[in-house]
């Protein structure tokens, strides 16, 4: 199995390794030097293998550049990409409250077409990929998708709620082929607030046992702390919880319509936790140096993938959405012209006189429009925003 990856990002050349924060940044002949020695069967360079001993703690020394590292060839075709996420399956064995999908159909691609569509975001060089629902892991297909883009030498971070996370055969996937990060929901402290949160019986339980698996396999696992009104006197017990465990955590707390406009998760959002009363693009780099919403990538270096295959700007913005089996890469060619569209200021913004400092992502702000929801809950500017 290969310790790390090599592959062109934009403009630059990185090596990374799933599971570690810190990576290289190769110049151009270094990266040649890498393609070159993987397609001749050569030992892994000293310059390499050095770096590979001060960033990862591995020693490479007189492996086969071909055996310990994929070296990704440049993008080709009429567009490239460095991100993509993917929505495997809107199913779910969860039925939580605060879901931003309005209905989970369990519904998908068959795997010759999910194998497909991996196929052509690797030949359009992207190298950071999000697994998500639904609930991922309960996709039959999930372990041969997966498969599929680790051996493209893709960055893979999985997004699940943990249900199924212990079970062998998965533990023995990522413990075989590591994921970059597995990032798991935690929706309380014990199974009394867990279980009424989620609406599943047994969700705590699931969810423990899997990150307490993962951890043991080694596999790099994450915690996401879901706050609503059904959990909100146990934050404290569910920060300990993860330390406890020994795994990063986050928080998240701004409860969301659904994304096609429907107020009813709206109703999970916890009192004295909308800080702040904005929301943000999920995409990196979205706010500039004034803090202001301003140039979101969205559509531009990365994209989102349905069920289907129906690409769009980001899990949010979903208008206008490309085939990606049927029309390809070509499709893609308007999707920055589509995303750039949804970012304008309409409907309840439009004629805002504050929007030069406004850090809110416009197709999240539609959706709470349209589910006419009360504008501090969305607007950093509350009240005070001329309409």
């Amino acid at each position: 199995m290969y310790a790390a990856i090599v592959s062109p990002q934009e403009d630059l050349f990185m090596a990374v390794r799933p599971g570690q924060r810190r990576g290289m940044s190769l110049p151009a002949p270094f990266y040649t030097e890498l393609l070159d020695a993987s397609e001749a069967g050569s030992p892994v360079p000293e310059w390499f293998a050095q770096g590979a001993l001060r960033q990862w703690g591995i020693d490479l020394t007189g492996r086969r550049v071909d055996e310990a590292l994929v070296v990704r060839r440049p993008a080709v075709g009429p567009v490239t990409y460095s991100r993509a996420t993917y929505e495997i399956n809107k199913g779910c064995n969860f039925s939580c409250e605060h879901c931003y999908l309005e209905q989970r159909p369990f519904a998908g691609l068959p795997l010759a077409g999910k194998l497909q569509m991996i196929d052509l975001l690797a030949e359009m060089g992207v190298f950071w990929f999000q697994i998500t629902g639904g609930e991922p892991l309960i996709d039959p297909d999930f372990p041969a998708t997966y498969t599929h883009a680790h051996r493209a030498g893709m960055m893979i971070e999985v997004l699940t709620n943990g249900s199924r996370l212990a079970r062998p055969q998965l533990i023995e996937l990522f413990r075989g082929r590591p994921p970059h990060k597995v990032t798991v929901s935690l929706y309380g402290a014990s199974p009394a607030t867990a279980d009424r949160l989620t609406r599943t019986k047994g969700a705590f339980k699931t969810m423990h046992a899997g990150v307490v698996a993962a951890r043991a396999a080694g596999v790099p696992v994450e915690l996401t702390i879901i706050i609503t009104r059904h959990n909100a006197e146990d934050v404290d017990a569910m920060r300990a919880l993860a330390d406890d465990l020994g795994v990063p955590r986050k928080e998240y707390a701004m409860m969301s319509p659904t994304y096609t406009g429907t107020a009813g998760p709206l109703d999970a959002q916890a009192p004295g936790f909308l800080d702040g009363g904005f929301l943000e693009s999920e995409a990196p780099g979205a706010l500039d140096r004034g803090g202001s919403f301003d140039a979101c990538p969205a559509g531009h270096t990365f994209f989102h993938i349905d069920p289907h295959g129906l690409a769009t700007m980001c899990k949010i913005g979903r208008d206008n959405p490309i085939n990606l089996l049927t029309e390809g890469p070509h499709g893609l060619l308007r999707l920055p012209a589509i995303a750039d569209a949804q970012m304008l200021r309409t409907g309840g913004c439009t004629g805002c006189t504050l929007a030069s400092t406004c850090r809110v992502c416009r197709p999240l702000a539609r959706i709470y429009q349209e589910a006419k929801a009360p504008l501090h809950t969305y607007c950093q500017h509350g009240e005070r925003t001329p309409a």
